[in-house]
């Protein structure tokens, strides 16, 4: 009874409740949805598109108005005018979604507008300076055009981009989208019913990342742990490509490299060389050409281009950095170089040393004594040049290119003999060198101090380098692994050949932390014995994990630290004094004091009057001799030790990547 006489107050108490309620349940709804609005205006979307025809540039601004209803900013953006340079590694700390729709042009190739961002992105991933995280954090999605009647090229472009931004580490929000223009195939009958289906998938996706949902489980865990998906992932084997591998080449049988036509890396010239003596295969004299290089591609891993049997090209980082006025490598500090117009090469892939800091992993072809077809100096040269050039004519139009340093760049004035193996193995070398000065080509000569009679018959080059990477015979065999059994006697004899030269000579040290650091005085007895115009310290450059050796980034040198050991070394050699220093490359320069004329350093070299004292002395039959002091050139205050610039050329713009710790000094 006495409830039914307070049911007054029941039922008040009861409205009450419902009233807090319903007001409670109002109010966090409309603060979820703010919520929910402030993801969405956060979130960006990048839209990058290449074209062939008129309406992929449609999809790309039709998919940017679908986006932008959602609330989200959204820009498409033409890729000839976005540079992955400066960009790409931005999009990693922001909201930004990047979506990149590409169309596979003739023989699988990017469109000319996307040739650019897709020569980048592949170099990139296979280079050791940017590493495999240099991409974590970006989140992107990737749809292909293509047209399935060319099998052997469908949607390239598409896949290799997915799968170049996973090697770097970027995250892929949804599977790869494809369009077919072959409407016979095309799974929703056109292409542009490919996309449309495709777009709704997306922008369901790009809501569901607003509203801060994951990605439900592919089965494709990179964890390897146990995944309730691994019977889905083996139907979505069969039916489509999966990207989530390293590399499209990452297992090939022999058999495999037949049927692929005629594609080997430089990289693997040694692990083929490996299943050949395991096979135990016989191979004659000059039978390397034979068996490998017809069936290598013109086209390396991270850029190297082959030349003929035995020598090779590559555009050094340096000339990609100074064609956009970002500086140039060490040669431009210490000695006058233009970075932007030096062709790297070699003409001899082979090396008798395994040093451990090799930046190609040992994987080129080694041995004591030329056991190739030998392919004249005049076609090395030429395809050299040529393929030189190609590789810099990519560069026009590329967002931040210079055009006057383009034009210069497609004349070669210098040439680094230093890529990689040994050049003065090449029987033709002085050949080789002579043409170079016929064409006013200056050459910069590195061996690895094995060959004392190629040295001392070397014809006059611009600039000689000798490798010193250890001083004490232990410590040589330890670091250079040389192939020699007398490599000790071949590394004095070459010294000594090196200061019977009267051209420019240089010793090159490379220091390697806990290796050869405190060989302070043995250092100072080896540069007495050869008596070098100059003397390059260098920090050793990390080249990545490799089996073939031990190093890691504790052995990479702080810059104070070769500041310190260069102040010592040059504090024991009464004739020399530190002169020059290129921060960036992590090196510095002592030179001898001949070169210090009234204060002033003189280590620049000028040029033309070094074209015509080699004229003169090829056309007097070597008898018209000259000398290192004969065409010096004064050294910039900008170049000198301790000026503030530390080695950069203030005519150029310093650019400093996303990832600061990485080295990234290259040569």
């Amino acid at each position: 009874m006495s409830v039914w006489h307070n049911r007054l107050y029941v039922y008040s108490a009861a409205a009450l409740l419902f009233g807090v309620w319903f007001s409670l349940k109002m109010t966090l709804k409309n603060v979820n949805w703010q919520l929910l609005h402030a993801k969405m205006t956060t979130l960006q979307c990048l839209i990058s598109f290449s074209f062939y025809s008129s309406f992929v540039q449609g999809f790309a601004h039709e998919l940017s108005e679908e986006v932008k209803t959602l609330g989200i900013p959204a820009e498409a953006i033409d890729m000839k005018d976005y540079d992955p340079d400066d960009q790409l590694a931005d999009e990693c700390v922001s909201k930004s979604v990047c979506v990149f729709l590409v169309a596979t042009y003739t023989d699988g190739q990017p469109t000319e507008n996307a040739e650019w961002f897709c020569k980048w992105l592949e170099e990139a991933s296979t280079d050791f300076r940017y590493g495999k995280t240099y991409l974590k954090g970006l989140r992107y999605a990737v749809f292909g055009l293509g047209n399935s009647v060319y099998v052997g090229h469908y949607n390239t472009v598409g896949k290799n981009v997915d799968k170049w931004l996973w090697m770097l580490s970027g995250k892929r929000i949804m599977t790869r989208g494809e369009g077919d223009c072959n409407v016979v195939k095309s799974r929703n009958g056109s292409v542009q019913a490919d996309f449309q289906a495709w777009k709704v998938k997306f922008v369901n996706r790009l809501q569901a990342l607003a509203r801060g949902e994951k990605k439900s489980c592919s089965g494709n865990c990179k964890t390897g742990g146990s995944c309730k998906n691994k019977k889905k992932e083996k139907q979505e084997e069969e039916r489509e490509e999966l990207i989530e591998s390293s590399s499209d080449e990452e297992e090939s049988s022999p058999s495999d490299e037949k049927k692929s036509g005629s594609v080997v890396d430089v990289e693997d010239l040694g692990n083929i060389m490996n299943s050949v003596k395991k096979s135990k295969v016989r191979l004659p004299v000059y039978s390397y050409e034979a068996l490998f290089f017809p069936r290598c591609s013109l086209s390396f891993c991270a850029g190297y281009k082959l030349i003929g049997s035995h020598s090779g090209v590559k555009l050094c980082r340096w000339t990609k950095s100074m064609l956009r006025g970002r500086g140039g490598c060490y040669k431009h500090t210490f000695y006058g170089i233009e970075s932007h117009r030096c062709m790297e090469t070699t003409p001899s892939l082979a090396c008798a040393n395994k040093c451990v800091f090799c930046w190609r992993h040992h994987t080129n072809p080694v041995g004591t004594e030329w056991r190739w077809k030998m392919d004249p100096a005049e076609k090395i040269l030429q395809d050299a040049v040529e393929k030189h050039q190609n590789m810099i004519r990519q560069f026009r139009g590329v967002p931040g290119v210079k055009p006057e340093r383009y034009e210069e760049g497609l004349s070669v004035k210098h040439c680094a003999l230093s890529l990689v193996g040994e050049p003065i193995m090449y029987p033709e070398i002085n050949a080789f060198i002579r043409l170079l000065h016929f064409h006013r080509i200056s050459s910069f000569l590195v061996t690895n101090a094995q060959f004392p009679q190629e040295i001392r018959s070397l014809v006059p080059v611009t600039q000689l380098y000798v490798s010193v990477d250890a001083s004490t015979k232990d410590s040589l065999k330890k670091i250079d692994r040389p192939l020699f059994k007398d490599f000790w006697p071949r590394f004095l004899g070459s010294l000594r050949a090196l200061g019977e030269k009267r051209q420019r000579t240089v010793y090159r040290l490379t220091l390697v932390k806990a290796w050869n650091v405190e060989e302070m005085q043995a250092y100072s007895e080896l540069i007495a014995l050869g008596q070098p115009d100059f003397i390059e310290v260098k920090g050793v450059t990390y080249c990545g994990e490799s089996s073939a050796s031990s190093l890691t980034m504790a052995n990479v040198p702080w810059h104070q630290e070769v500041v310190a050991f260069v102040q010592q070394l040059a504090d024991m050699l009464p004739q020399y004094e530190i002169a020059c220093e290129h921060e960036h490359s992590n090196c510095l320069l002592i030179a001898h004091t001949k070169f210090k004329v009234d204060g002033e350093w003189w280590t620049w070299i000028d040029y033309e009057r070094f074209q015509e004292l080699a004229k003169a002395h090829e056309e007097s039959g070597g008898q018209q001799s000259f000398s290192a002091m004969d065409y010096v050139a004064k050294t910039p205050s900008w170049a000198l030790f301790g000026a503030q610039e530390q080695g950069f050329d203030p005519a150029d713009t310093r650019f400093q990547r996303r990832n600061k710790t990485k080295d990234i000094s290259g040569c």
